[in-house]
């Protein structure tokens, strides 16, 4: 991704992201970075295997797990990483039978082909599961998965440009960091079961709001 830059820089070259306005009828509100945007689609293969009517905050946290845990890992205390990814894999409602699978088809896959990338894998992985029909509309984001968004959108540091407006754009962390923070009654236990597998929230939380660039993807 095109370095993003701080307020009052130059506009960023590129197209919005505008699964917000399609959704909700809504103006764009913030942009994703690539790293969240492809957490995001991985969120909603998660709520599609499920046959759910909405993405949920465990999607999503689901979906940075899959695809982003080499960086967020970071977070948590090295020492304790399997037994985390294990209750991660519990609180987003990852399956064994959906995990093994994946493994499996991530180590045939590069075994045969040499190098591959995670996103290579899962991108393939959800071409092997069953499609939505073409006429079925987008998932929903759920009442609290867009709490956390606007909750992102307050926090987020880096701003771009778009339409002469300036958005926030959304990082990975400051998107888990606000899974934390979440007020939203719903979102309380998920946030406590966050803390409870030794997340790094004071270092999670300069990364977020006081990172020492900005994002690259």
């Amino acid at each position: 991704m095109t370095l993003l830059r701080r307020k009052g820089d130059k506009p960023f070259r590129g197209n919005p992201r505008e699964a917000d306005a399609a959704e909700n009828g809504r103006l764009v509100t913030h942009r994703l970075t690539i790293s969240l945007s492809r957490s995001e689609k991985l969120a909603k293969m998660l709520a599609s295997s499920r046959a759910a009517k909405a993405i949920e905050v465990s999607d999503l946290l689901g979906g940075m797990y899959l695809y982003d845990w080499d960086r967020l890992s970071r977070y948590w205390n090295e020492g304790a990483h399997d037994e985390t990814e294990s209750l991660l894999r519990k609180i987003c409602h990852i399956s064994p039978q959906r995990w093994h699978y994946w493994m499996e088809l991530y180590d045939s896959q590069k075994r045969a082909g040499g190098r591959l990338s995670s996103w290579r894998a899962l991108q393939r992985l959800a071409l092997a599961r069953k499609k939505e029909p073409a006429n079925d509309k987008p998932l929903p984001k759920s009442v609290a998965l867009r709490a956390v968004y606007e909750q992102a959108e307050k926090l987020a540091p880096f701003r771009d440009s778009i339409d002469d407006r300036k958005i926030p754009v959304l990082t990975s962390e400051c998107v888990l960091l606000c899974i934390v923070r979440n007020p939203n009654s719903a979102g309380l236990e998920l946030s406590r079961k966050l803390v409870h597998t030794g997340l790094d929230i004071v270092k999670l939380e300069r990364a977020a709001l006081a990172p020492s660039r900005p994002p690259l993807r």
